[in-house]
């Protein structure tokens, strides 16, 4: 690639970073530390560079020795592998002699054979940031290529209090004192969970709109141009039956019998490739089974959307299935995702942290609700069985109560106050 081109995309792209006004985001990061950010497209990974970049220019670190590259930049579409060494060299130069740059490469993923550079620069004691938005990234092979020089940090949409922050709220909403303090946090919360939490998202007045455009660069480009799909309707009706069993465990085979009734039957090995191409786009997460044997572990998760606002796309009448969907998002936020699991051995609950010895219901009401409240209540009880002592939180839409039965205390949290 031409060198002097090259250079002036730098330098366009400089601008970006420069006049980026985003919030700082809670993630906490160490200095001196190689980091590979990952996550679904638009989710704020690009962010996290820029937040690095004013971090280091508060230190003292001069804007020559920054070099940030985004290769989802059109004009760098021809680029290859043996380009990437003229970045360095075009750092190099910017830097000074006596100077060394910081790399900021930003979806790197879209430049084939990308890992062995970057280990090379990591090797060379180059501080460098790096992007995706593939998990592909993160397969076995590619993480043995890092070999243990990046900290991997999975980006997800805003949480509730970054959410309010971009709105230019810094109250705290815990120590309401006033009707209008409530009615405006729960006017936010009810945006939050219907319209999701993509950054870009905060300012924008036509938000379906504009999810609607996410969903179409994930699922076209993401999932069927790059895995080369000619059978787009079974992905979309993959996709739909997930979204309307977000509450419940689906098997392959479960997904194999709904495409034969509709007209699309393909194998049950097309059907896992399928599902893991969308696993690979960050669109959806799974949990497993905590109760369940290994075999059953993998073969039938609970699937969930990365963000509510994309199945709020799939779905029309949802409040119900993206509570739950956000209660799965915040946990795997707060403790990862292989921490978080589900419980179903002849009791059914939402989600259990075995770390934090803590189960988990949703649901939309229960107080005024009296079946809906026994059987949640119930599931706790039969928990008991199999785990003693467990931690019972059942997160509702809008109610707050404390509980006890039977010797088991519950305490009802409002899903807003739950995610603050």
């Amino acid at each position: 690639m031409n060198r002097d081109y090259l250079k002036q995309i730098m330098t366009d792209q400089k601008d970006t970073y420069l006049s980026n006004p985003a919030i700082e985001r809670n993630y906490p990061l160490e200095d001196h530390v190689n980091y590979c950010f990952v996550g679904i497209r638009r989710t704020g990974k690009s962010y996290m560079m820029y937040q690095q970049i004013r971090h280091l220019q508060e230190n003292g670190i001069p804007l020559s020795q920054i070099v940030y590259v985004n290769f989802e930049d059109e004009r760098l579409l021809e680029m290859s592998a043996d380009d990437l060494n003229v970045i360095l060299e075009i750092g190099l130069e910017m830097a000074g002699v006596d100077n060394r740059p910081y790399l900021f490469l930003d979806e790197i993923q879209n430049i084939k054979g990308w890992e062995k550079f970057v280990r090379r620069i990591a090797d060379m004691k180059y501080r460098i940031n790096i992007t995706g938005s593939n998990s592909k990234m993160l397969s076995s092979e590619i993480a043995s290529t890092l070999g243990g020089r990046f900290m991997i940090v999975d980006i997800y949409p805003y949480s509730f209090p970054e959410y309010l922050l971009a709105q230019g709220k810094n109250k705290n909403y815990l120590d309401i004192l006033s009707t209008k303090d409530r009615a405006e946090v729960l006017g936010m919360y009810d945006q939050y969970v219907k319209y999701g939490a993509f950054p870009e998202l905060v300012g924008i007045r036509n938000k379906r709109e504009f999810l609607n455009s996410i969903y179409q660069t994930i699922y076209l480009g993401d999932i069927i141009t790059r895995n080369k799909i000619t059978n787009d309707f079974a992905v979309r009706l993959i996709l739909k039956k997930i979204a309307e069993s977000i509450t419940k465990p689906l098997s392959f085979n479960r997904l194999g019998n709904i495409l034969k009734s509709a007209g699309a039957a393909i194998g049950k090995q097309t059907v896992i490739n399928y599902v893991g191409y969308m696993m690979e786009s960050y669109m959806l997460f799974t949990l497993q089974n905590y109760a369940a044997k290994l075999i059953q572990k993998e073969t039938s998760p609970k699937y969930y959307f990365m963000d509510t606002g994309l199945l709020g796309l799939m779905l029309m009448d949802c409040s119900s299935a993206q509570l739950e969907n956000l209660v799965a998002i915040e946990l795997i936020r707060r403790f990862g995702r292989e921490k978080v699991f589900y419980f179903e051995n002849n009791v059914e609950i939402d989600f259990y942290i075995p770390e934090e010895k803590l189960a988990i219901q949703v649901s939309m009401q229960v107080l005024d609700q009296i079946e809906t409240r026994e059987r949640e209540i119930g599931a706790f009880l039969k928990l008991r069985n199999f785990i003693e002592g467990a931690r019972c939180i059942l997160i509702t839409n809008s109610e707050e109560a404390e509980l006890d039965c039977d010797g088991i205390h519950v305490s009802v949290v409002p899903a807003w106050k739950w995610l603050l």
